[in-house]
């Protein structure tokens, strides 16, 4: 019966008459979501009912069930909660207080993976690179201080993030090498209220693991001023992150039906799970409500388009992509007719342009030049090179991805932080977020050509 009333479903669209064209259905698209739509209403329901969302915890549990519960209210097809495994890991407690030349609680977070301490109380040394780490000869029973600056944001080469985060994802392998106790690092920001920023370390196999946290801008600051006037800061480090193995969570997928070819896949995506301090807001449940309200809206339009736009809210970006990669596993019969994977994973501000990536330097030439002819009635840029987090894992499978891009001045004010709630995202923005998605996704599924070409066989 399921299967009888889809097909009287998909019938009842063709006979309609002929689809727009793409400008027109864009057109359609963008008037639509001006006048109105659901995005704002749904990131509320993420971050205020359900809340942060860290990979193994309650809350991404809660997440789980609430995009598949919205998803049917909306009246998807097809939506499921595909299971996998994800790490858990638990801050818990955490402090740290400068205990000489005075006494001042420092602002931290530990960072994501890290060990626990009862309590170590050392000295603390300051680098500014690893230049300067690798010059020292020890820092036998030290906490080595990485005050590394994120550049600020410039509108042609965007974020300092890329060059900055290397502190914060190798600094604890690279102290404890030169046998210090524990690393902190100055947060991956240009701007701060002094609100540490946490997010993923690692450590490295066989190695010696120490605590690592984060410190907001101003105590790395403090402390690197201090040391610089010949003052000895001494400070005392508790962390009670630990890390409880691996439990179920799943990543959440809906799917509008393919008129003609519904074998053949475009996803639209973000990733469900967060930091644990915030609402993960604009990382990324901004992306996530985009994607799910990019079926919302070309259902209520009744654009069905040739292919199946399948929404996938991605687990565990964060701190090991096992969403993205059993997806990959799970569905590699499959993956031939994945025509494009799109995603948003860089907060909602205002959209600037689609980047798009695949193995294949003649296809990503030709999926480049669709992709600017699409992208012309939102007025944004196009570039090959690039797309997003998770999806990103699909072009090695010959399957383009896709990122959305925006005005980035700001992310990274937010960005792993207790700052990222609701109140800082535009609804607007946000807006014009999904209909950027929702155009672009479409425009590819609706494509008589395949976007980026035939595969080579």
């Amino acid at each position: 019966m399921k299967h009888f009333s889809l097909a009287i479903l998909l019938l009842a669209s063709c006979a309609v008459g002929a689809p727009p064209t793409q400008e027109e259905a864009a057109k359609r698209i963008i008037d639509a979501v001006a006048a109105g739509n659901d995005s704002y209403n749904k990131l509320q329901e993420l971050c205020d009912d359900v809340g942060h969302r860290l990979s193994g915890s309650k809350g991404l549990e809660n997440a789980v069930a609430w995009g598949v519960a919205r998803l049917k209210a909306d009246g998807q097809e097809n939506v499921r909660a595909e299971k996998l495994m994800v790490p858990k890991w638990v801050r818990g407690r955490e402090s740290l207080v400068m205990l000489e030349p005075r006494e001042h609680a420092i602002s931290m977070l530990g960072l994501g993976g890290s060990v626990g301490t009862e309590g170590i109380t050392a000295e603390v040394v300051v680098v500014r690179s690893k230049k300067e780490l690798d010059a020292l000869a020890t820092a036998e029973g030290k906490i080595v201080l990485f005050n590394a600056p994120m550049a600020a944001y410039d509108p042609v080469k965007g974020a300092g993030y890329g060059e900055a985060v290397q502190y914060r994802s190798s600094g604890a392998v690279w102290a404890a090498e030169k046998g210090a106790v524990a690393a902190l690092v100055r947060s991956v920001t240009a701007h701060s209220l002094r609100t540490p920023h946490t997010g993923a370390m690692r450590y490295a196999d066989g190695k010696k693991k120490i605590p690592a946290a984060s410190v907001s801008v101003e105590d790395a600051e403090l402390m690197a001023r201090l040391c610089a006037r010949g003052k000895k800061v001494v400070v005392k480090l508790m962390m009670e992150a630990h890390d409880d193995g691996m439990v179920e969570s799943a990543n959440v997928v809906g799917e509008l039906v393919g008129r003609e070819k519904p074998e053949e896949i475009v996803i639209v995506s973000g990733h469900l799970d967060s930091w644990d301090v915030g609402q993960g807001a604009q990382d990324d449940g901004g992306g996530c409500v985009c994607a799910m309200e990019v079926l919302n809206v070309l259902r209520k339009l009744g654009l069905r388009p040739r292919r199946t736009i399948r929404v996938v809210l991605w687990t565990n970006e964060e701190n090991g992509m096992l969403g993205v990669k059993t997806y990959l596993k799970d569905h590699a019969a499959e993956l031939a007719n994945h025509i494009a994977a799109i995603e948003s994973d860089i907060g909602v501000f205002n959209p600037v342009q689609f980047g798009v990536d695949i193995n294949d330097a003649d296809r990503l030439k030709l999926a480049g030049e669709q992709l600017a002819r699409i992208v012309k009635p939102l007025a944004l840029k196009s570039k090959t090179g690039s797309s997003s987090s998770d999806v990103g894992n699909f072009k090695v499978h010959g399957v383009p991805a896709l990122g959305l891009d925006v005005e980035g001045s700001r992310y990274f004010d937010y960005h792993h932080t207790p700052a990222d709630t609701v109140d800082n995202v535009n609804p607007k923005e946000l807006s014009n977020c999904v209909a950027a998605m929702a155009v672009v996704a479409y425009s590819i599924a609706e494509m008589k050509e395949r976007f980026g070409g035939e595969p080579a066989k």
